[in-house]
């Protein structure tokens, strides 16, 4: 059996002045090396774990364990292995990407000499090397959504988190972030991937949880949930099965 890299038990948040608990006893559990599916509707709760995870935000209660140890032990120490790749563009649009990517290896203690090797490495595989001295202000959709990743990705992280990272991007930024992925899980990097794109997941990721209503319903591989529900012939008519046709507006 695979080390568990990050465990989640009992899981619970509301947010201030809020009727409805968004988390409602989550239990997750990702072993090395997966890429796990974290899917849901609108206000599953898929983004509040996530930015819980990475300290955004506090839970009310429960337990996360990454790496086999109490976040809340040593959070410094264990978010320096971790990478996370908010939904939301986190980068400085007056500075350059060069900028950007030297900023944030700055903070996570990348030695200068490292850091000039894996900026270049990085802007060359994502085709931005010729814009590097560019302000991101200037950049198409999927160019920010690449220095976005870029900058989760740069301190080589150990377990990599990523909210919808291909959201609202062409085909062709796509395909060279999840290609890119698969690279990065080869090498040992254990992700977690966020996404409403059940086909993208269907071929990308190991294993998929099902989260409805702040609680995991189903998590298993996609052909393995395919099985356990013969009238469906895919993922996606097993997404629908499992939390319904009605349509979902509220944020998580």
């Amino acid at each position: 059996m695979a080390t568990t890299i990050l465990r989640i038990e009992k899981l619970r948040k509301t947010y201030p002045n809020g009727n409805k608990e968004v988390l409602t006893g989550l239990d997750l559990t990702i072993g090395q090396g997966e890429i796990y599916g974290f899917l849901g509707p609108n206000g599953a709760g898929k983004t509040t774990t996530v930015n819980i995870l990475a300290g955004l935000l506090k839970q009310d209660s429960g337990n996360i364990e990454i790496f086999g140890k109490p976040v809340a032990s040593d959070r410094k120490n264990t978010m320096r292995r971790v990478g996370f790749v908010p939904q939301s563009i986190a980068i400085y649009p007056e500075l350059t990407a060069y900028e950007n990517l030297s900023v944030f290896g700055s903070v996570y203690g990348i030695s200068r000499p490292e850091l000039t090797n894996r900026i270049g490495k990085l802007l060359d595989l994502f085709g931005l090397e010729k814009f590097r001295d560019k302000k991101a202000a200037s950049f198409s959709g999927g160019m920010k959504r690449s220095l976005n990743l870029m900058v989760g990705i740069l301190h080589n992280p150990d377990l990599l988190i990523l909210d919808e990272p291909t959201v609202g991007i062409d085909v062709q930024s796509k395909v060279v972030i999840l290609e890119y992925l698969k690279t990065l899980n080869s090498h040992g990097t254990t992700i977690l991937y966020t996404s409403h794109d059940m086909e993208e997941a269907e071929h990308l990721c190991t294993r998929v949880g099902i989260i409805d209503g702040g609680k995991l319903v189903a998590a298993d591989s996609p052909e393995a949930l395919a099985r356990r529900f013969p009238e469906c012939h895919d993922l996606k008519s097993v997404y629908l099965e499992l939390t319904g046709k009605e349509l979902r507006t509220m944020e998580d």
